[in-house]
């Protein structure tokens, strides 16, 4: 329990220093209205990292009164490149930054190392992701006497009755060895790290301003699906839902029962496919990254598992 604690700590504090430092500042005209590239449809962002070299958004800053002369060019861009701008920016924006641009630079191309990097945090992360993908599992296991205890206490609101089902419920996560905590733990950092991506993309010209199988990283499937290219951005969206949804339905450990728990994946993908219609489609390529890590790790962790129960 105490161990809980201290993880909900740190997690609270990287959500407050995500909150309260740094921010993606929307450049605006005279009028107070967001100025969209006129390459890739994309709201352009003020305080962007480094310069741009596309013609068109160079001049879209220059009549906008923002002086991009003072930036350093995107392939001499550092970590300590331009003013303080706080915690976040400091320790997440700017660093994962540098890191796409410099395995761009490598590459060839700043999409493959969207994907390059992608797959490298969930690497490094994978000692968590195994533990939630285990706890998963054994939740599925554990779900048959959960719905069983629910049942019993079904309708009884009173306190007795309350913590006697709290009681049997902790004895049943004991027996199957489920800690609630560890199922969630990366869950909860997803948003900051997808957040600190979207930030990475948008202030980053040499990410949205390159193009990857008739892509343009920085435009948005809503835009992108009236372009010549709309095939593309049509697959990324339909990527995006089916290996979300499947993704859902392989982590889903409610009662399956319930017509409502049931329809659950359906409707949280379906909220997914809406948000990133929305979202340049760079962000749409880390989005299918990561689910296609889960669902290959998550093959594996139950094979694994089996294999071990058959031992």
């Amino acid at each position: 329990m105490k161990k809980n604690n201290k993880i909900l700590k740190i997690i609270v504090v990287i959500l407050l220093v995500m909150l309260t430092t740094g921010c993606t500042k929307t450049l605006t005209d005279s009028n107070k209205k967001a100025v969209k590239n006129e390459t890739t449809g994309q709201n352009l962002t003020e305080n962007i990292l480094c310069q741009p070299t596309n013609k068109t958004t160079i001049k879209a800053y220059e009549d906008n009164g923002v002086d991009i002369t003072k930036l350093p060019k995107c392939t001499e861009f550092k970590v300590t490149s331009g003013k303080y701008e706080g915690l976040w920016t400091s320790l997440f924006v700017k660093p994962l930054a540098y890191l796409l641009i410099l395995l761009g630079k490598n590459i060839g191309n700043y999409a493959i190392s969207l994907i390059v990097v992608s797959l490298a945090i969930r690497l490094i992360a994978f000692p968590i992701t195994k533990k939630t993908a285990l706890q998963s599992e054994l939740m599925k296991k554990a779900q048959p006497e959960l719905n069983r205890l629910q049942k019993k206490y079904e309708g009884k609101q009173d306190q007795e009755s309350m913590m006697k089902q709290n009681q049997e419920m902790m004895a049943i996560y004991k027996k199957y060895n489920i800690n609630p905590m560890a199922g969630c733990i990366f869950a909860m950092l997803q948003l900051p790290l997808f957040i600190a991506f979207f930030e990475a993309v948008q202030r980053t010209p040499a990410i949205f301003e390159d193009k990857f199988l008739g892509l343009q990283l920085g435009t948005t499937p809503s835009v992108g699906i009236g372009t010549p290219t709309f095939y593309a951005y049509a697959l990324v969206i339909i990527l995006i839902g089916a290996t979300t949804l499947y993704s859902f339905k392989m982590n889903a450990t409610g009662n399956m029962q319930d017509p409502a728990m049931k329809m659950m994946p359906m409707y949280m993908s379906v909220t997914i496919i809406v948000m990133a219609l929305f979202m340049p489609s760079a962000l749409g390529l880390y989005w299918i990254t990561s689910n296609v890590f889960t669902i290959v790790q998550n093959i594996l962790v139950k094979r694994s598992k089996e294999a071990n129960g058959k031992a």
